[in-house]
């Protein structure tokens, strides 16, 4: 990977903020990526239903980009996003978002006050207003980057499955207080893990 915008400057003597995160998701986002073809990236699979591991990368980078065009009226909603179909359907246009991701976020700052719209219910009611509540920037990039690894999980388990020739990063869809805590060397029994926790 050798485009700018995926470049993190890390001090070793400071834990990673959640601007840093966001670039190195995207950039592992964008290694995997550039290894789908169209084909791979649009087929529907059983596993997921008939989705397809575009739809679930459209979904991931949607948030990031609906996170961002709310940034100058300091108003989120994640609900009322754009849908892009191009995002799921070329591996190219979603690395140019990727790309776009990377840069932005440098320009952000964390400690943005942001109102968050709120859905907590499919039923459609006229004149009800949906609850507000308020956050940062920092604190919903992190929810934008725990939502990717949840979906890269899956993203991961549809390459397995359907796809085992393409190679995966061992780490991809893997909470970092998973891989943390396996670099510490403690030994997770799997009566004490849920199931989804071997990929975040």
């Amino acid at each position: 990977m050798t485009n700018n915008s995926f470049t993190v400057n890390e001090n070793d003597d400071e834990d990673m903020n959640a601007k840093q995160g966001t670039i190195l998701i995207a950039a592992q986002m964008a290694s995997l990526l550039e290894r789908l073809d169209e084909a791979t990236f649009t087929r529907p699979l059983p596993l997921f239903h008939g989705s397809t591991i575009g739809q679930h990368f459209r979904h991931i980078l949607e948030f990031y980009t609906c996170l961002f065009d709310g940034t100058l009226s300091a108003r989120v909603d994640y609900s009322s996003r754009k849908r892009n179909p191009a995002l799921s359907e070329k591996p190219r246009v979603a690395l140019a978002v990727l790309d776009y991701i990377a840069d932005t976020v440098k320009r952000q700052d964390e400690h943005q006050w942001l109102n968050v719209e709120s859905e907590f219910s499919d039923e459609i009611v006229a004149h009800v207003q949906r609850p507000v509540y308020m956050s940062s920037m920092g604190r919903e990039l992190q929810y934008a980057f725990d939502h990717a690894v949840h979906h890269l999980a899956m993203i991961r388990m549809g390459l397995e499955v359907y796809f085992p020739e393409i190679q995966v990063d061992e780490d991809l869809g893997v909470a970092p207080s998973t891989l943390k805590y396996k670099k510490e060397g403690r030994k997770i029994r799997l009566e004490d893990v849920m199931p989804e926790t071997t990929y975040g």
